[in-house]
């Protein structure tokens, strides 16, 4: 009776689930589908999932025909170095400030962390005008420097990863101590190859917040030319110029998707072992 009342749950878990997941994968296929379609196809049959008139010639327009007015492939190449640039410097930071808050030992450690963690709840967009004129101060209007270097020290990142070094034994730090290794030796041989997962899930989220970011940029990039845009605001103005095409704007929309797709593609185990992982920290 109770391996059936297993079964009958599971089954309804699993139902669930599935309807979730194609809830969620529907828009994304119809996007996908619709970016293929002619004109004529989607006036005709707008919600259907398969193309009567399969075509390639959004991608070619998007990506080649018009690179001398609107460098879709610069834009991408803007996005992912930015992107990039900016993950690594934000993983840098934060893992030596998880670091001073969980394996160094001091008085008012805690206090500190949790005051840190409080700015969390302060609206990020308060900032954008501070940040604007730190911007123009340092004259980094237009300059990649200014989407790379601010929020490279963000709280969550610091929080997740500290919550992965919280589980490293102390005795495991000590007795590299004792050999006579440094806080950095520490860090970098020890510490960090040991939550490796932790840093593909911060390393993950902080790609998809720089490259999803679509304000900041605007601001940076507004009076720039358009080989210096990143790929969402480039895109945004490709949109208006060409008024609402929607065939065009799902085009874009996959295009857009197809770097980050890719590494989750190849993430995606560090990543749920890291997910899975974090709330088993003490």
């Amino acid at each position: 009776m109770r391996k059936k009342k297993r079964i009958i749950k599971a089954v309804i878990y699993s139902a669930v689930m599935f309807v979730i997941v194609l809830l969620w994968l529907m828009p994304l296929l119809w996007s996908f589908v619709t970016s293929f379609k002619s004109d004529a196809d989607i006036d005709a049959h707008l919600l259907s999932f398969i193309p009567r008139e399969f075509t390639f010639s959004r991608y070619s327009t998007l990506l080649f025909e018009n690179s001398a007015d609107y460098p879709v492939l610069k834009w991408l190449f803007n996005s992912v170095w930015i992107a990039v640039s900016y993950t690594f410097l934000h993983l840098l930071v934060v893992s030596l400030a998880a670091y001073a808050f969980s394996i160094l030992k001091y008085k008012g450690r805690n206090l500190l962390f949790t005051l840190i963690l409080t700015t969390m709840m302060i609206p990020s967009v308060i900032n954008l005008v501070p940040m604007f004129n730190m911007m123009v101060k340092f004259n980094w209007i237009g300059s990649p420097l200014s989407m790379i270097i601010p929020g490279i020290a963000g709280v969550y990142g610091m929080f997740l990863v500290r919550q992965f070094f919280l589980g490293i034994p102390d005795s495991l730090v000590e007795s590299a101590q004792i050999e006579g290794a440094g806080h950095l030796t520490v860090l970098f041989r020890i510490v960090i190859p040991l939550s490796s997962s932790a840093f593909m899930v911060a390393g993950l989220f902080a790609f998809l917040a720089n490259w999803n970011d679509f304000m900041w940029p605007q601001l940076m990039l507004a009076s720039e030319e358009l080989s210096k845009m990143t790929l969402t605001v480039g895109l945004s103005l490709m949109q208006g110029s060409y008024g609402y095409d929607l065939g065009l704007t799902m085009t874009a929309a996959i295009v857009s998707a197809i770097p980050v797709l890719l590494l989750f593609l190849f993430t995606q185990e560090k990543v749920v072992e890291g997910i899975a992982t974090a709330g088993l920290k003490d």
